[in-house]
């Protein structure tokens, strides 16, 4: 099996901290660790590192490589820039199919999720690796405990095998109302962003459902061929379509599979993502900083300078030494649109 890590992202939702310098899987924001070191020690048990695999942006790779340095050089795989999850998969499977078999599994993970139960994880990769061999393209949902308004949801359909369901089909994120009876159903499951499928299964869907993926790296392909992979692809992969996979593909195939797990799984989203699954003083406070506090609760703050708080709830406070972040942890996945207002007014420096 062979694993292949997304890393490319910004992360704009955890400014001020995340920056396109030092992005969000390259924060020590839970642990001691990067959440991108997190994610690989999380599979060395069942996978060695020579057959994990990073995808990142050219920006990126040093960062990768200080974070990794036990990664072989030849496992980071390079897009030139952002282009969403469809073109970053299909480039990679592309790469990988030059070195595997295309019977070769591989699981596809985001770089910055938490996972608590890792034992249970890696037992789930048993049950993908099944289905995967039969030719399907796997995911895996995330059994809800509450109506999240702030996740794509997949309904299950009729069980294939023990712990194994077809797709019936993915939802957008949902309002309450309609998050709330997907609950209920007992059939809905968070999307969590995790695949597995063979390099031939996948190859094949992106021929069959994006014809212009396949079209572009056939002309990669020979640019590889000619010119070897540290060759400059930045025209041919502006010719991608910029979509998502759960769109471009998932949404449109027809051997979907979809795996409920329960590991205590987070896509650390957001400010208020953190805070839920962060350690709480008595008045359910998470103190990153020095502090003296009066009459104030449920606030996250993360700082190196020393913190007072008086009489205030609900806050998150981010000091990144040249900005400073205050909002209402219920707001903080609006950060982006700070990020993106910064963008238009030309800030550069602060992005």
């Amino acid at each position: 099996m062979i694993a292949l890590i997304m890393a490319g992202g910004v992360g704009t939702r955890f400014w001020p901290l995340s920056r396109e310098s030092n992005p969000k899987q390259f924060l020590k924001i839970i642990y001691d660790k990067s959440m991108l070191q997190m994610t690989v020690e999380r599979l060395l048990p069942k996978i060695k590192m020579g057959d994990i695999y990073i995808v990142t942006a050219q920006s990126q790779v040093e960062l990768t490589k200080k974070h990794l340095p036990q990664l072989p050089a030849e496992n980071i795989i390079i897009e030139p820039f952002g282009m969403n999850t469809a073109p970053c998969i299909a480039i990679s499977a592309q790469y990988l199919a030059r070195k595997y078999d295309k019977n070769e599994k591989m699981i596809v993970l985001p770089a910055d999720h938490l996972i608590a139960l890792k034992d249970d994880f890696l037992a789930s990769l048993n049950v993908g690796k099944d289905s995967a061999e039969l030719d399907n393209l796997v995911t895996f949902g995330i059994k809800p405990d509450y109506p999240s308004t702030g996740y794509g949801y997949i309904e299950a359909g009729r069980e294939i095998e023990k712990g194994m369901f077809n797709v019936k089909q993915f939802k957008e994120k949902p309002d309450l109302k309609t998050a709330e009876t997907f609950l209920d159903a007992g059939n809905f499951f968070w999307n969590s962003g995790m695949f597995m499928w063979k390099i031939e299964t996948i190859l094949k869907a992106y021929q069959d459902h994006l014809p212009k993926v396949t079209e572009v790296l056939k002309k990669i392909e020979t640019k590889w061929n000619l010119e070897g992979l540290s060759a400059d692809i930045s025209y041919e992969y502006t010719e991608m379509p910029k979509l998502p996979v759960d769109i471009g593909i998932m949404e449109k195939a027809e051997k979907r599979v979809v795996i409920p797990v329960d590991y205590g799984w987070s896509d650390v989203g957001s400010w208020k993502a953190l805070y839920d699954i962060s350690q709480k003083d008595e008045n359910n406070n998470v103190l990153k900083c020095k502090s003296e506090i009066i009459e104030s609760k449920n606030n996250y703050v993360n700082s190196d300078k020393f913190v007072a708080l008086i009489g205030v709830e609900n806050l998150v406070v981010i000091d990144s030494g040249d900005a400073l972040l205050i909002a209402s942890k219920d707001r903080s996945e609006d950060v982006k649109k700070i990020v993106e207002k910064l963008k238009k007014d030309g800030k550069e420096e602060l992005l």
